[in-house]
């Protein structure tokens, strides 16, 4: 270490005494010659070249840099070792040599080339040098001019200045002390304007204090005064934004200019009609919990206060049953009061724009302002429905209704579908989120309802003691309470303009309510009787056709009624018998509605589906296909309990069209004896009713239940009648694609129940007369008789008197209940073309028969006419040509009877051959050739 500091006190002194030897003496500036700096020579000469140079001066360390305090020889010192090395010490040497030189070098040459600008900076300071002589000259001057003010002034002069001074100062101060006096109280007045809600002048005067406050911001108090303003603007602002929440509640046109007002001295309109969107975001969500919880809370009954902390959808699965329509109605007219509050809004702001953008000073200047909050109020209506959308949807999905009485699930979606309307007049939307909740609950409610009414039909049917409930005349099915709904919205339809605007559609609702008046306040359904004695108008005329044709003294007193009394006990026996003179053959111009009291109730289920396709659109066609089966139903039930006998004995009784329709229904329909009725594989399937005990219908003197058969029969018929009435307004209530399905209905079924009155009423007639005793009593009669007879066979008299009991039968029938002339003809026709086969029967059944004999089948037939003639009002009789054309056949000749015979497919196999052999023109040979041709004809109708 010693060593060390003898080196570096040594290389110090050197330093010193050689701290001009490099370089030479720059010459004055004056004498305009350049600078010359001698180098000394070094010791490699390779330095002069560039590339050498500047890789030298690479090498140099960066710490040689770092600052000026750095001291270079104590950092090389200090990298010399403990045992020096003279080697490495002369290395070292060469190499800081070589670095010292090209450093001066370097720095020779950047002197060089700023040379001139030294020059130029040398005379901009000799220019300064004279400026500060010229300075130095004038404050002298000055100096001597104050002195000599000094000596004309005198101390009285200053004086009088020095207190007008100090008076215009205090001026000043006194009028700062009264601005900041004035400002202090600013603040109580403040605080009044607040509580009388008076925004606009509470902003504009706390405004104007904050401006007044910058000009007076010296003083510390007026400071204070600043940061106080500013608070009670925040706190204003705050105030402000609680109060444009209430808009959303309860919509004040004076209250909401005055927020606007406010606002836009604030210049935060823009911002205000953010938070307004924010604020009903807000006031839905808290008026739908505030709403539901109440009733939460009542289901408990107070008990359970941890239902502020539940979930509103958790909420909504509290309500129960009883409290679910209720809850519903509050929570729609709370967010009706809130979109009305919106829809008020945006009112306001369209008038408002109107009049601004007549004044043509602020138009350039607000426009974009103006369009922003109505392009913001114009998207915030979808938003606001959805929210509304949402809160409904989950207080709808949170509840199984499927348990719900009819007339409340109605109830319910009336209401919705009311909010539906609202929604698509407020924005525009389908609300498909809504409809789509509402399918599920009514899918899920209609399957249960459905499924329950087909079990009480099945009860009904089962129970039905097929007895006529008393309607009035002009009755049908528009008269019932559960049709009401037709009228009214047809005359909402009507009313109703089919073209509108969005904006338009959407005033016309809400301008209808601009009163104040919610509407679900109204009553959905207008509680109204079924007191058809104040009729529709479009009944009128058919009951002034009525009263033309008629006479009103004729009509019973209980028929004159307008009321259907599904309890009403029998018509009294008086009663009957005038219902009797109007349903015989000269007062028939008027029938009364039969209807059975299952038949009645099938019709008032028509007007609940119909009602529930009115308001479940997306379903409408599901409860469209329910309400067929429910007429499939009945006309099945019907026909197994007074037809199936007769069809299965006679099978052509049923056209072909009746029976794929009836096939169609057993099978799509009905489930085998046995099997679980709506299981898995056959939930949609029912097992057909049984027959009541109480209804007998083998009594010969009641005509085999003949009043029970035409309760039946006329009572699906006149239900066929009220589903074609209701046809029109059933396809307004099914989609457009769905509509060919209902007219196939209409044509493949409903057309088919008049059709069933023939095998009903053919048991009657089949069962009434003994036929088969008829023809055995012909097969008695001799036909080969030589001689014409004068007097007609007995067993004509025979079939008279059963055809005159059948007569007296059926008036005595048709004093119990009233026979339509359609029944009363079908009977008639029966009857006549069954006597007529058996006449064709017992003629086909002689085996031998002459000229006299056939003449003898001539002169009994036309003793059955004549009489048969006086006693029914049928005209003309049939199937009389078929016998007469059979007795004439008799008497053809082969040929002839070879083509009467293959034209002549209405009679039997055995009828033909019959009366093939009883004609005695006929060889052998002619006889079997035509019986072969009759057994071929049999074979092809096979």
């Amino acid at each position: 270490m010693e060593f060390t500091k003898k080196i570096k006190s040594l290389v110090n002194l050197r330093q010193a005494s050689r701290s001009s030897v490099d370089l030479t003496e720059i010459e004055s500036p004056e004498a305009e010659e350049p600078v010359v700096i001698r180098e000394k020579e070094p010791g490699n000469k390779g330095l002069n070249d560039p590339q050498v140079e500047q890789e030298i001066l690479d090498s140099i360390e960066a710490v040689f840099y770092s600052d000026e305090s750095f001291d270079a020889s104590e950092y090389k010192l200090k990298e010399i070792p403990e045992t020096p090395d003279i080697n490495e010490i002369s290395s070292e040497k060469t190499k800081l040599v070589s670095q010292l030189h090209v450093v001066s070098k370097k720095l020779s040459a950047l002197i060089l080339q700023n040379q001139s600008a030294l020059a130029d900076e040398l005379q901009c300071v000799t220019e300064m040098q004279k400026t500060l002589e010229e300075a130095c000259t004038i404050c002298g001057q000055s100096r001597n001019l104050l002195a000599q003010t000094k000596q004309d002034f005198t101390t009285a002069s200053l004086g009088i200045l020095a207190s007008y001074r100090k008076r215009e100062q205090l001026k000043c101060l006194l009028r700062s002390l009264c601005m900041i006096k004035t400002l202090q109280e600013t603040d109580v007045r403040l605080r009044e304007l607040l509580e009388e809600e008076d925004y606009p002048g509470a902003i504009q005067l706390c405004l104007e204090c904050q401006k007044a406050a910058s000009t007076f911001k010296h003083f510390s108090c007026i400071s204070e005064l600043s940061t106080k303003l500013q608070d009670t603007l925040v706190m204003t602002e705050e105030q402000l934004d609680v109060a444009l929440s209430k808009v959303c509640t309860h919509f004040d046109k004076v209250h909401y200019e005055k927020l606007q007002e406010a606002y836009s001295l604030l210049g935060k309109t823009q911002t205000a009609v953010d938070q307004l969107l924010m604020h009903f975001a807000s006031a839905i969500h808290n008026t739908a919990f505030t709403i539901v919880l109440e009733y939460a809370e009542k289901n408990s009954g107070g008990k359970e206060r941890s239902h502020q902390k539940r979930q509103y959808s958790d909420l909504c699965q509290l309500i129960d049953s009883e409290n679910f329509t209720p809850c519903l109605v509050d929570l729609c007219k709370a967010l009706w009061q809130i979109m009305r509050s919106y829809w008020c809004i945006l009112e306001w702001h369209d008038i408002f724009n109107v009049n601004r953008k007549q004044m043509d000073d602020s138009v350039n200047s607000d426009e974009f302002n103006l369009n922003y909050i109505h392009q913001k109020l114009e998207h915030g209506l979808l938003r606001v429905w959805q929210d509304v959308q949402q809160k409904v949807k989950s207080y709808i999905l949170a509840s199984d209704m499927s348990h719900f009485k009819f007339d409340e699930f109605i109830h319910i979606l009336a209401l919705i579908q009311r909010l539906i309307d609202i929604g698509e007049d407020f924005c525009g939307s389908r609300s498909e989120d809504l409809q789509e909740s509402v399918r599920k609950q009514s899918v899920n409610y209609f399957r249960n309802y459905h499924r329950g009414f087909m079990e009480e039909l099945r009860t009904f049917l089962e129970n039905e003691s097929w007895e006529i409930c008393p309607v009035h005349s002009a009755f049908s099915a528009v008269h019932l309470q559960e049709f009401r709904f037709l009228a009214r919205t047809a005359s909402k339809s009507f009313s109703s303009s089919p073209e509108k605007s969005d904006k338009s559609s959407r005033d016309s609702f809400f301008k209808k309510q601009a009163d104040g008046n919610n509407p679900f306040d109204e009553k959905l359904e207008e509680e109204e009787k079924e007191d058809i004695l104040s009729p529709l108008e479009n009944d009128d005329l058919e009951r002034s056709h009525y009263n033309s044709d008629s006479d009103d003294s004729e009509i019973p007193e209980e028929l004159k009624k307008d009321f259907i009394d599904e309890n009403a006990e029998d018509i009294p026996r008086k009663v009957q018998t005038k219902m009797n003179k109007k349903s015989t053959s000269g007062g028939r111009k008027k029938q009364v509605p039969i209807l059975t009291n299952t038949a009645l109730n099938v019709l008032r289920s028509f007007g609940k589906y119909m009602q529930m396709m009115s308001v479940l659109k997306p379903i409408a066609f599901d409860v469209l296909i329910c309400m067929t089966q429910l007429f499939d139903y009945y006309m099945y039930s019907v026909y197994i309990f007074f037809a199936k006998e007769m069809s299965d004995l006679t099978e052509n009784i049923l056209s072909n069209k009746l029976k794929t329709t009836l096939k169609r229904i057993r099978e799509n329909l009905m489930i085998e004896e046995g099997t679980e009725a709506f299981d898995n594989r056959n939930k949609d399937k029912i097992p057909p009713p049984k027959l009541s005990v109480a209804v007998d219908l083998r009594k010969v003197e009641d005509l085999h239940g003949l009043a029970e058969r035409v309760a039946a029969a006329e009572s699906l018929v006149f239900l066929a009648e009220q589903f074609e009435l209701l046809h029109p307004h059933l396809e307004l209530l099914i989609p457009s694609t769905k509509r060919a399905f209902l007219q196939q209905f209409c044509s493949q079924t409903v057309s088919q129940a008049a059709e069933l009155r023939r095998p009903i009423y053919m048991a009657v007639a089949a069962r009434s007369i003994d036929y088969e005793q008829i023809v055995i009593l012909m097969s008695a009669v001799k036909w080969d008789v030589n001689e014409i007879m004068s007097q007609h066979s007995s067993y004509v008299d025979i079939l008279l008197r059963e055809l005159q009991i059948f007569s007296m039968r059926l008036s005595e029938v048709s004093r119990k209940i009233p026979l339509p002339k359609e029944a009363y003809d079908l009977l008639w026709e029966h009857c006549i073309r069954l006597a007529n086969h058996s006449f064709i029967e017992g003629f086909s059944g002689a085996r031998k028969c002459t000229n006299g004999g056939r003449a003898l089948m001539q002169l009994d037939y036309q003793q059955f006419v004549s009489k048969l003639e006086r006693l029914t009002e049928l005209q003309p009789l049939p199937g009389k040509e078929l016998v007469e054309s059979y007795i004439k056949a008799y008497y053809m000749l082969e040929q002839n009877l070879e083509q009467w015979i293959r034209s002549h497919k209405e009679y039997t196999n055995k009828q033909l051959i019959g009366l093939v052999n009883c004609i005695t023109q006929l060889n052998k040979k002619g006889r079997q050739r035509l019986i072969n041709l009759i057994e071929e004809g049999d074979k092809l109708r096979r």
